[in-house]
């Protein structure tokens, strides 16, 4: 055999053997001033997730990163249950958003039962709502994709009309970004592309907002404290958020002829000084007594993004990294 040829049949054998050795490794740790934590590493990113609250995951980095994920341990939300506090990190919810239903604390420990490649976390009844909430934590043994599956049981004896919301609170100092859908022109096409959702505070003369023609844009700013929320059915099934040329990308379903929660929203943002949430929603179900709903999201992290100045720029750098992941 050709030298050549020697050398390529021995990095593959060598990029077998390497994929092959690939592991995901699960390990007790602390974070986040709770010593029941619990990492899930494969060499190329951390999840770390709590059994002490929750269930939440609380941090989702490159190894000796920064945190793409906040963490907020002193934040808090009175309510007719107690306190209930944000954390950071991202958390299941049922929309629509209801006070006190959808605050319900979820300050207690949960069970964590670890598997080769991933973690459940299973919260014990709600007492006042009787639901159940869940997540189903994967990461891949090569690379930066993370699946987590969301599940709502009804645990009551009544229906209860709801949808699952995943909600994530990144760390702040960074751009929201949602995908529009493509451009079509008006001789071709007459009826509308999406919704887009707006709350009663949502001010587009706001300078966190930037409007363009391939994305629209939410950024964080620590001296405007005032919220800032938008909606969107986003068809085309992800979002991202930029910060220190790290990209935080979700990838989630869109299913057409469903209804979705706030006016056809499956993707919402919300921003208030250096406070950012990415939040996705599955469709409005009816669940019966012991029924379930599950939502997916996959999420993946990018290093080196540069945004540029420009929208164009800003595309030239994100628009190969998602069509990388949609292979």
């Amino acid at each position: 055999m050709h030298a050549t040829g020697i050398i390529l049949v021995l990095a593959i054998l060598m990029l077998i053997a390497a994929t092959a050795g690939a592991q995901v490794k699960i390990e007790k740790v602390p974070f986040f001033n709770h010593p029941n934590c619990y990492k899930l590493s494969n060499g190329t990113v951390e999840v770390i997730v709590t059994s002490d609250i929750g269930p939440r995951v609380i941090a989702y980095r490159f190894p000796g990163g920064e945190n793409m994920l906040a963490e907020l341990p002193e934040a808090a939300v009175s309510t007719a249950f107690g306190d209930w506090h944000p954390y950071g990190g991202h958390r299941l919810w049922a929309a629509p958003e209801v006070m006190p239903r959808t605050y319900y604390p979820d300050n207690s420990p949960i069970t964590a039962e670890p598997g080769k490649d991933s973690i459940r976390l299973i919260e014990p009844t709600e007492p006042p709502t009787g639901i159940q909430k869940e997540m189903l934590i994967t990461l891949d043994a090569t690379g930066t994709r993370v699946t987590i599956l969301h599940k709502l049981t009804n645990k009551g004896i009544w229906p209860i009309e709801l949808a699952p919301w995943a909600l994530t609170i990144v760390n702040g100092g960074g751009t929201t970004i949602i995908p529009n859908e493509p451009f079509v022109s008006h001789d071709d096409k007459l009826t509308p592309a999406r919704s887009m959702t707006l709350w009663g505070y949502t001010d587009f003369s706001d300078p966190r907002w930037t409007f363009g023609k391939k994305y629209t844009r939410l950024h964080t700013d620590p001296k405007l404290e005032d919220p800032q929320k938008a909606g969107f059915g986003d068809k085309l099934g992800w979002a991202g958020y930029l910060r220190k040329d790290i990209l935080f990308v979700k990838t989630f379903p869109y299913t057409e002829g469903k209804e979705y929660p706030d006016n056809g929203c499956n993707f919402e943002t919300y921003t208030a000084g250096t406070f950012m949430e990415v939040e996705t929603l599955g469709p409005m179900v009816k669940l019966e007594p012991e029924q379930s709903v599950t939502h997916v999201e996959q999420w993946y992290l990018f290093k080196d993004v540069k945004p540029g100045d420009t929208e164009e720029s800003l595309d030239a750098a994100i628009k190969p990294l998602i069509e990388r992941i949609r292979k």
